[in-house]
């Protein structure tokens, strides 16, 4: 067993998966060893860790692996959660997005624009969108007035959803939804861990940007 200083992430910043971990390792204030990685081209040493081959990956100083998102999350707050993000969860809320939802994302992004097929699961999709604003527009956010372990969990795949097609995302009658997202996309922490990073070759080590400046947005 080897011993590092301190957990590897292993990650793509495109990815919404890997959005939400890096969201929650950065708020907990862990230093970490960011790996940003090709997924063309997957590093050998992230394929040892976790050879389903997907990111997040987290390996952690005694080599345990985490290598689902929400896991990787919960690790995180649980060493430290200065916002209180696990008390303002909603695991069946999050299943829905990460099941039914995700999969109607997919097949409106990767559908030909326009075609039936896609504008079919935009219109499955937009169930939930349709939810989730509906529940915005009591307190703000998806479980209080507060952005919590399920809006971090949840907003990397609305904005993935509302990027293939923003036009027709922004006319839509969804007010509460448009001002949490775009205050989410605006906020400290996204902007973050949104710092593009060159692809990690071995012998480099990165870590992820300190915690100190990142801060709850207005709402």
């Amino acid at each position: 067993m080897t011993s590092r200083p301190h957990p590897v992430l292993y990650s793509f910043r495109r990815c919404p998966y890997a959005m939400r971990a890096r969201m929650a390792l950065t708020i907990s204030g862990i230093s970490s060893e960011l790996r940003e990685v090709r997924l063309r081209d997957k590093p050998q040493a992230m394929l040892d860790a976790s050879p389903k081959g997907t990111v997040p990956v987290l390996v952690l100083p005694d080599d345990t692996v985490l290598e689902e998102s929400v896991a990787i999350m919960r690790w995180a707050l649980g060493q430290d959660d200065p916002e209180g993000w696990l008390a303002r969860d909603d695991a069946e809320l999050i299943a829905r997005n990460d099941g039914p939802f995700k999969h109607d994302l997919d097949g409106y992004k990767y559908n030909e624009r326009g075609s039936a097929e896609a504008l079919s699961h935009r219109e499955n999709g937009y169930a939930l969108l349709a939810a989730l604003d509906k529940r915005l527009a009591a307190e703000g956010q998806l479980c209080g007035s507060q952005r919590g372990f399920a809006d971090i969990a949840i907003m990397p795949f609305i904005r993935q959803f509302a990027a293939v097609d923003r036009k027709w995302f922004d006319a839509q009658p969804l007010p509460s939804l448009q001002i949490w997202l775009s205050n989410h996309l605006d906020s400290d922490l996204f902007k973050t861990v949104m710092v593009r990073k060159a692809p990690w070759v071995p012998g480099q080590m990165r870590g992820l940007p300190p915690v100190t400046a990142i801060v709850a947005p207005e709402m």
